[in-house]
């Protein structure tokens, strides 16, 4: 990097919004489309959607819009004790009051003073400055004060060194946005599959249309086969000729399901299914030693899972209260804000985040039990929901079809956890050298060398 730079206080280069929170107890101001970004939703470094959503009368009652491009940089929370959420709104979405949008006077773009992207960068190699910043609240949320933010002294280089470095920084940033574009994927595919066969019954009503249009067990096998794998039939003769052991596989998976319905209290499902509360189906594990922020580490082997999106509140290198891997997860309940997750490694948690498993009598695939509790139980309020939950009824398929489901669905999990360790991993990279780079101690030709470097090590 040049060694000329020209030094400005933050709070001169940028304009700063607040957000805000319409009222949860009125109902037209929820649930329409526009993302309403918290402390829950900044897990990442782009910002384009979120759990929950506001409607525009939302919006105009109270709350605001940050514009895409936007930073969002998180002012008030607990999370800040140990890390401090920042990213880039990728479209026009709303946020709550400990958000802060933050936007470059457009007049300075225009003479290539600086942009969102390069203030982004450096507010992320300015992480450890900014916790240091943090200030304690009486109810044990941390808190950024704007003033002493906008105070802060910044030196920007020349405009083509500062495109540069976002274009070097960006690259690593682009890999993990691919990661996470893929795992939603992962996750769409996963959960088409499951209301396929287990909401909407297509592989059986499939078989009951055959049957009923004259057809034979085999015809309505062939039209089980069609409805799980989307092929016609010739597509399914050309399967069997030149694969023919996925056709093997697709036909002892269509087999598995009945041709005909049968009443119960959630309606028509398949013969011989049935259905349960989530209780008589799931076992709570006990979680050992519960952390807090206050007893949680910034660093350490085992993390702390916590009830927001974002999910972990520190680290500690203790012995962990639940072990987990890709083989034997567990699923993960927040009693006050109803995430759920399908977890995959040793962890402990806070208070409220309740983790469970299939009852060992029953058996069932921990990975189709995950898919069919998931939303099942609603944010209301912030109060304890387990109770709730557990009284939900679902249906409840044979055992070998939530088994089968099951090893599909597993491939596909076990694909986005890689992904997520891939992502942990090249974060650390760029957060680790992203300082040496702003600074000047690293070019940025070497920033890219050691990058790829260490993204070949994490593709070995």
């Amino acid at each position: 990097m040049s060694s000329k730079t020209v030094s400005y206080r933050l709070g001169d280069l940028t304009d700063w919004l607040s957000g805000g929170t319409p009222s949860k107890k009125n109902p037209e101001y929820w649930g329409d489309d526009i993302p309403w970004i918290s402390a829950s939703s900044m897990g990442g470094s782009r910002y384009s959607s979120s759990d929950l959503k506001i409607t525009k009368k939302g919006l105009e009652a109270g709350s605001r819009l940050a514009l895409e491009g936007s930073i969002l940089l998180l002012v008030r929370g607990s999370t800040l004790h140990n890390r401090i959420p920042v990213g880039i709104a990728e479209r026009d979405v709303a946020f709550n009051q400990d958000v802060k949008a933050i936007r470059v006077k457009p007049k300075l773009i225009a003479r290539q003073v600086t942009d969102e992207m390069y203030v982004y960068y450096w507010l992320k190699a300015n992480e450890q400055r900014l916790l240091e910043m943090v200030e304690h609240t009486g109810i044990g949320a941390g808190k950024l004060d704007t003033k002493r933010l906008q105070n802060l002294e910044i030196h920007l280089p020349s405009w083509p060194e500062q495109r540069k470095i976002v274009a070097s920084a960006t690259a690593i940033d682009e890999k993990e946005i691919l990661n996470s574009r893929i795992n939603q994927t992962l996750e769409q595919v996963a959960q088409a599959i499951f209301k396929s066969w287990f909401v909407d019954f297509e592989p059986v009503k499939a078989k009951i249309a055959a049957l009923e249009a004259g057809g034979s067990e085999e015809d309505a096998l062939l039209a089980a086969m069609q409805a799980i794998s989307g092929k016609g039939e010739a597509e399914l003769t050309r399967l069997q000729t030149e694969q023919p052991e996925q056709y093997t596989e697709l036909r002892a998976t269509a087999e598995l399901f009945p041709s005909a319905m049968q009443e119960s209290e959630l309606g028509e499902i398949p013969e011989g299914w049935g259905v349960s509360q989530i209780g008589d189906l799931v076992t709570r594990i006990p979680v050992g030693k519960k952390y807090s922020q206050k007893t949680a580490s910034e660093t350490g082997e085992v993390p702390v899972l916590d009830q927001g999106k974002s999910g972990i509140i520190g680290f500690h290198n203790e012995k962990p209260g639940v072990t987990a891997c890709p083989d034997d997860p567990v699923i993960v309940f927040a009693n006050h804000t109803c995430y759920m997750r399908l977890i995959m490694h040793d962890f402990s948690a806070i208070q409220n985040v309740l983790p469970f498993k299939s009852k060992s009598a029953k058996a069932l695939s921990i990975f189709w039990l995950y898919f069919a509790t998931l939303g099942k139980q609603e944010f209301i309020e912030y109060k304890g929901h387990w109770p709730d939950f557990v009284i939900k009824e679902i249906v409840v398929p044979d055992n070998s079809i939530a088994s089968r489901f099951g090893s599909i669905a597993k491939d596909l999990v076990v694909n986005q956890f890689r992904n997520d360790k891939q992502n942990e991993t090249l974060s650390a990279i760029r957060d680790a050298m992203l300082p040496k780079l702003l600074s000047g101690e690293l070019s940025v030709a070497d920033f890219a060398n050691q990058a790829e470097n260490a993204e070949a090590s994490v593709n070995v």
